[in-house]
């Protein structure tokens, strides 16, 4: 059982997840279900594990659709069905995103072309989305946006420079939107340090918890663990906007 079934603090209220038919997005998926909400999980080339984690949530009115990062038709398409069947967004919360392992110092290995196309893919394709959605979200009256960022952004360590980069970017994105759209809108981070997930190419999962066991709380953070945290900033953390939420275990103390 999920930790939070049975509350219904989103009863009515109609999500989407990007990213949403693994890993963290598929936490998430399951959390804001948990909570009542109607929601549209977002995947891009995982529209079996999209279909198979809709079929399995509680409540009804759930459904999938195919949302990449770098094909704006298809954000487009999602906000045409979204005004179609709801008039109006509730949540969206952005857990889509795009990584490849390459040390700092291999500037030869992160050329130009690989920059941009991580900065734009992770940046640029969480914005686009945004934008396409903010009629809807603005329809709502009292919506919410939750990016799942890292503290990549603000450490400057990650998988790669553009993608901490473009994690900055987010950061950035989040701070100008809050100030640009509340009170109809608002608009938080979560950041987290590295998840226990797949999510990098060629980082092992036993990398990962040696790193965690150094920590001041001594375990890696779990996609429930981001799931639980972007479920309260939408449901508690209502006068929160324009700011971010570190959930890294003490990584960054």
């Amino acid at each position: 059982m999920h930790p939070l079934d049975h509350r219904d603090l989103l009863r009515g209220r109609t999500a989407v997840v990007t990213g949403g038919s693994s890993g963290i997005g598929a936490a998430t998926v399951a959390a804001l279900a948990a909570e009542g909400a109607r929601v549209v999980i977002g995947y891009n080339q995982g529209r079996e594990r999209a279909e198979a984690l809709r079929a399995g949530l509680p409540g009804d009115g759930h459904r999938i659709a195919r949302v990449s990062l770098d094909d704006p038709a298809t954000h487009a398409a999602l906000a045409d069905l979204l005004g179609r069947d709801d008039g109006k967004l509730d949540v969206l919360v952005n857990c889509a995103g795009y990584t490849t392992r390459i040390p700092h110092n291999d500037l030869d290995k992160l050329d130009g072309s690989l920059f941009n196309e991580v900065l734009l893919v992770n940046a640029g394709g969480t914005y686009s989305i945004m934008r396409a959605l903010m009629p809807l979200m603005r329809k709502s009256g009292n919506a919410a946006v939750v990016s799942v960022s890292s503290v990549a952004a603000f450490t400057g360590s990650g998988s790669n420079i553009a993608y901490c980069a473009a994690k900055a970017a987010i950061d950035t994105m989040t701070l100008s939107l809050a100030r640009a759209f509340g009170p109809e809108v608002r608009f938080l981070c979560v950041s987290p340090a590295s998840v226990d997930t797949d999510f990098v190419p060629g980082r092992s999962r036993e990398d990962l918890r040696k790193k965690a066991a150094g920590t001041p709380l001594g375990r890696a953070v779990t996609p429930e663990d981001v799931a639980l945290a972007v479920v309260g900033c939408i449901t508690h953390l209502r006068t929160a906007t324009g700011t971010r939420i570190v959930i890294d275990g003490g990584f960054t103390l």
